[in-house]
């Protein structure tokens, strides 16, 4: 059920009405029973996918709390006659219980995940070094891939590492957790949110309020005309290209690069807006995904605004746990009396770092694609922070020039043309391909023909380029206005003009025409 069909309109409708008439104290039933009518939409074979996650999660998660709850019972019990040690040997027992209890239900999950979305990639590449010694090929399989399973997987895996790390409790009520697994709006492309922060809202009785439902009914429109008006028109000029490569080189290639950017950033953050509104409308709020990351200065700084959630679960649960493991703390320990501890502590964070973003490509997809565009993303960040005694230095004798706009702007520029163009790997899905384009991007050849008509031979007019360009201002415009819901809420007659001004675009300036199609969201394949 795409967010952008009638369908979706309708059932989104039916759902708001039916969470408002139901008694507070049911509330979150309704948004059970409506998250599961959403995932029924998308096929009747993911739910065995989905109940899997919710059943497997919630028994691990009571195993895990039974275990920490017997060893405060006895450790409490006996506080007086156990010794210091004796209590400490029984605590590091029974944390490896529960470590080893935690370790099945994440390799049943995530492995659940690994088999349906890598194992044609697995095989593939199996049948590449087969043939290498002529040996027959295996059949490569064909799995469904469940909708939202890297989300929901990511997101529950994340509750059973609290549970197991004692930060909250576990849900009691089965019914309950999943909600919290299968809760609609989010479940398609996030954001991935944490246990703590969101199941007390999915449970606890929301009132009608018209000040939430208004910011939500805003964002919802504000996500449309993203995706609609900006992100798919902007497809169509990319799908031209895209489907044609070897005629559009040179010049092409960088402007393939920057529509790409554009069509991603509408397309996320348009799904992210939509998401977020609906869940305001009801009253409960989700963690905010984007924070305007192309006015990012730095690659560092891009990846803290760029899909917060996904950055911050990776961070917490990939990056930070493998830093202190005991390999890493004794590869500290050896590199420390031979290169200084400076030297030791950047060897774990960058190993540290180099295993993160792996797993970052690895999760976007099944492709080498993915994979080399998480090594390079890490590549970057950990040559820009080799650097950075030089880049002081250069600020610090050159500060009237460092501290302008100008700069400020150039280095703007600079951070979102390296990462459209190493994003430019999700565009051609093939390694050689896209460092080829890479290449012909150098020589700028054919700009001149961009400039002289050819831009309107990509399936766009004057109109679309116009209609685009005018949006992403407004886009602009907007996100440079803090707190801009508030204001307009102080000024309900102008709010009202520019909702009815948001919605008569969407309608007159939606890419629905002959030509276009309004498309899935592109993270809806993660």
């Amino acid at each position: 059920m795409l967010f952008t069909s009638y369908t979706f309109i309708a059932f989104l409708c039916v759902m708001l009405a039916a969470y408002f008439l139901t008694p507070k104290r049911a509330q979150w039933i309704t948004l059970l029973v409506g998250s599961y009518v959403f995932y029924a939409f998308a096929g009747a074979w993911y739910f065995v996918f989905i109940l899997f996650t919710t059943v497997s999660a919630y028994i691990i998660s009571r195993l895990l709390h039974r275990v920490k709850q017997k060893e405060d019972e006895y450790i409490s019990s006996v506080k007086d006659t156990l010794g210091k040690e004796e209590r400490k040997a029984y605590r590091a027992r029974s944390k490896k219980k529960r470590f080893n209890i935690l370790l099945w239900g994440l390799v049943l999950n995530f492995g659940v995940l690994a088999v349906l979305k890598y194992t044609a990639f697995a095989v593939t590449n199996a049948n590449n070094i087969l043939a290498l010694f002529g040996k027959e090929a295996i059949s490569v399989p064909s799995l469904l891939l469940p909708m939202g399973i890297s989300f929901y997987t990511f997101q529950t895996c994340g509750y059973l590492i609290d549970v197991y790390r004692a930060k909250v409790e576990p849900e009691k009520n089965i019914a309950k957790l999943a909600l919290f697994v299968s809760f609609f709006p989010q479940i398609v492309q996030g954001p991935i949110s944490r246990f703590g922060e969101l199941h007390e809202q999915l449970v606890a009785p929301h009132k009608f309020d018209l000040k939430n439902f208004t910011f939500g009914v805003q964002r919802i429109l504000w996500g449309f005309f993203k995706k609609l008006v900006i992100a798919d028109r902007v497809l169509v000029a990319m799908n031209t290209m895209l489907d044609a490569p070897e005629n559009y080189k040179g010049a092409y290639v960088l402007l393939l690069v920057i529509l790409y950017s554009i069509q991603i950033y509408a397309d996320f953050t348009g799904g992210i807006d939509i998401t977020i509104g609906i869940a305001e409308a009801m009253g409960i709020r989700l963690a905010e995904n984007f924070d305007r990351p192309f006015s990012s200065k730095s690659t560092k700084e891009y990846w803290r605004r760029w899909h917060i959630t996904m950055g911050s679960w990776f961070r917490d649960y990939i990056f930070v746990p493998i830093s202190v493991t005991r390999p890493m703390l004794r590869l500290n320990k050896a590199l420390t009396p031979k290169c200084g501890r400076l030297v030791a502590s950047k060897v774990v964070a960058y190993t540290a770092r180099t295993v993160t973003w792996l797993a970052t490509g690895i999760w976007h997809g099944a492709g080498w694609n993915f994979i080399v565009w998480g090594l390079l993303n890490c590549l970057v960040i950990i040559v820009s922070e080799s650097f950075e005694p030089l880049y002081k230095k250069f600020h610090d004798k050159f500060p009237r020039l460092t501290s302008s706009s100008a700069y400020g702007v150039f280095m703007s520029v600079r951070t979102f043309l390296l990462m459209s163009v190493i994003r430019s790997l999700d565009c051609y899905r093939n390694v050689p391909l896209t460092f080829s384009m890479w290449a012909s991007m150098l020589t700028f050849k054919g700009i001149g023909d961009i400039f002289s008509g050819g831009a309107l031979e990509l399936g766009l007019g004057v109109s679309d380029f116009l209609i685009i360009f005018i949006a992403i201002a407004v886009v602009f415009v907007v996100s440079k206005i803090s707190d801009i819901r508030e204001k307009l809420y102080q000024r309900p007659v102008l709010s009202a003009a520019l909702c009815v001004t948001l919605f008569i675009s969407i309608i007159m300036f939606g890419a629905y025409s002959v030509g276009y199609d309004a498309s899935q969201f592109i993270y809806n394949q993660f």
